[in-house]
């Protein structure tokens, strides 16, 4: 298991190029790409914490989703160069709340969020944060004073 570690940043980002799979006809990315570079955004998030989804899952938990939001702003295209912004906005007993914002070259493409509630594996039952993972995951939310 990895050691927790103070993360360097509250936010995570992630630069993928648009690839042509993830396209319509006229070049265009579909809709439900985004929620993939989401995912690929908060898992590096997650391991700024100094644990990984698959480390997280080991421990016998998971981070069920249980709300998707995206608000779509503008495309994205083939070949883009697009990045994808994670932090976490709401952390409490039971569940998470991340936010994302998708940008190419500074243009805001879209933004959303995921609510996640902590799930027993055991049990497949909601359950408070884990014991060990409270602390690291604490350390991403944002502060009072923080916007």
């Amino acid at each position: 298991m990895m050691e927790h570690r103070e993360p360097q940043s509250k936010t995570a980002a992630v630069t993928v190029e648009v690839r042509y799979a993830e396209t319509d006809q006229m070049g265009v990315v579909h809709h439900s790409v985004y929620p993939v570079w989401f995912e690929l955004a908060r898992t590096q998030l997650c391991r700024q914490t100094g644990f990984s989804y698959d480390q997280i899952e080991a421990s016998g938990h998971y981070l069920l989703v249980t709300g998707l939001t995206v608000d779509y702003r503008k495309s994205a295209r083939y070949p883009d160069s697009v990045t994808t912004e994670c932090r976490l906005e709401r952390f409490a007993s039971r569940g998470l709340r991340f936010t994302y914002r998708v940008t190419a070259a500074g243009t805001l493409l879209a933004r959303g969020s995921t609510d996640h509630v902590w799930v027993a594996a055991a049990t497949g039952k909601p359950c408070r944060v884990p014991a060990h993972l409270e602390r690291p995951f604490a350390l991403l939310a944002p502060t009072l004073s923080e916007p």
